[in-house]
């Protein structure tokens, strides 16, 4: 959905659940600290989002089935489908409207095909390998839902309309969730997915606006059926990692990452706190989705080539190798370099080849290959250092024998560095760039870095 925050609705909103009009308070979910567990399959895995209406021409399930093989080979393991469902035409945005006004939960929009379609391409992914997550809007529906034939189901004022969730988002309608049917209906309507078309999990929007409770009640019902991995498009609502979701999506780096690449001569400092937020912020298995375009970003802010500027292959390997899983989104492994129109029927142009592809497949490879840098508890935490040359970002991640030492050029020109990693980080190592074998014999490791470049050290090899 198109971004934006409202802590107070959090606040305000009664935290009820899915099934339950009596479910606990904020307090009771907050207290909850054992963690959601993670599908094994998801823990070395990156995310991969898939505009399904602008991936081709045809913008259907069919065309973009085609693209599996493609996808296969640059290694992501999950793929995020945004809204597959029919579209509201009443209070309608443009020719063909927003993916998030959903008309009915429990159908496929005509435009990309039908359920056999849906289903052909979910059974062709998993014989692939791959994971399907699906985009799921709780918060609102369009304006012409199936529901709205349930005023109760909606919020309403004093004179009984139906109200928008904000007055940035008038296409859509806001949902009443101290209404039990209507959470009742919500959560059959994921549950049908489930059962029916065997999808993986959730990507949940505006996760924040749903009461936390009812998010627990629907990963407790949906793991029932089969493991789930649940995301919420939201960011600093901590309870919702407690049992509800595995993962919550990294905003605030992105908005760093905007902000040092927009900065006249940034350093190394610039940089620290928030990447000490991965780490701090994140507690019992949960982890952030980490990224420098989606949806939102790539429609309404600009592409990465437009905010990050020369800084996009640096900040690349960046969020690929702090905790956290990465995600790439339709047409970035390609350097697609425009911006799509939200609201109306475009397409990606895909080349033959493009340079960006293996940049990317590397780095899917390295993240599955080194555990140091897979997801949640099942990787290293970040160590940053205070190297001699504060042009250079360092850090470090270690899980068992397995290690990653990296090095990011903030500045223009080649750099050298110099830290002091301990004991713990002698040892062999590779390469990434070159693939050279190299042995580190010293607790202080001096690092060349090129001019606008990175490096980074891995006990994984990849080619």
């Amino acid at each position: 959905m198109r971004k934006f925050v409202t802590v107070v609705l959090v606040l305000v909103v009664a935290l009820v659940g899915f099934t339950n009009p009596t479910s606990p308070s904020v307090e009771t979910a907050a207290a909850v600290t054992t963690g959601r567990p993670l599908p094994s399959w998801a823990k070395s895995a990156s995310i991969y989002e898939v505009n399904i209406r602008s991936f081709t021409t045809a913008g259907t399930f069919k065309a973009f089935k085609a693209h599996l093989p493609r996808l296969k080979k640059l290694g992501v393991k999950i793929l995020w489908l945004m809204p597959i469902h029919p579209i509201s035409e009443t209070k309608r945005i443009g020719s063909l409207g927003s993916p998030y006004a959903v008309a009915n939960y429990k159908q496929v929009n005509p435009d990309m095909g039908t359920n056999a379609d849906f289903l052909s391409l979910v059974k062709a992914a998993h014989a692939s390998g791959f994971k399907v997550v699906l985009d799921w809007v709780a918060n609102h529906t369009g304006w012409d839902n199936v529901w709205m034939s349930n005023p109760s189901w909606y919020t309403r004022n004093n004179a009984g309309v139906i109200q928008p969730p904000n007055q940035d988002w008038l296409d859509v309608a806001d949902l009443n969730y101290s209404n039990a049917d209507m959470r009742a209906a919500m959560l059959d309507a994921m549950k049908y997915w489930v059962t029916t078309f065997d999808i993986d999990g959730f990507r949940c929007d505006y996760a924040n606006g749903v009461p936390t409770a009812a998010w627990e009640e629907a990963a407790r019902q949906l793991d029932a059926i089969k493991p789930m991995f649940m995301l919420a498009e939201s960011e600093g609502v901590a309870d919702e990692l407690n049992s509800a979701f595995n993962a919550n999506y990294s905003w605030s780096l992105l908005s760093r990452l905007n902000s040092v690449a927009n900065t006249s001569d940034p350093d190394a400092s610039y940089l620290t706190s928030t990447l000490d937020s991965l780490t701090y912020t994140y507690e019992n298995g949960s982890f952030p989705v980490t990224f420098i375009t989606n949806h939102d970003q790539n429609s309404w802010n600009g592409t990465e080539y437009e905010r990050l500027h020369g800084f996009v292959n640096r900040f690349s390997a960046l969020y690929f190798t702090v905790p956290g899983m990465p995600l790439i989104y339709s047409g970035q492994e390609v350097g697609f370099k425009r911006r799509l129109q939200f609201f109306d029927k475009d397409s990606i142009t895909w080349p033959k080849s493009s340079s960006m592809t293996t940049f990317y497949t590397k780095l899917v490879s390295l993240k599955t290959k080194n555990p140091a840098l897979w997801n949640g508890s099942a990787g290293g935490e970040l160590v940053q250092y205070d190297g001699t040359n504060a042009k250079v970002l360092t850090y470090s991640r270690q899980k068992g024998s397995s290690k990653v030492v990296v090095a990011i050029n903030l500045g223009a020109s080649k750099a050298k560095t110099t830290i002091d990693t301990g004991s713990a980080f002698k040892g062999y190592y590779y390469d990434y760039s070159t693939g050279k074998k190299f042995k580190v014999t010293s607790s202080r490791m001096t690092i060349s870095v090129p001019a606008s470049g990175f490096v980074i050290y891995s006990t994984a090899l990849v080619k």
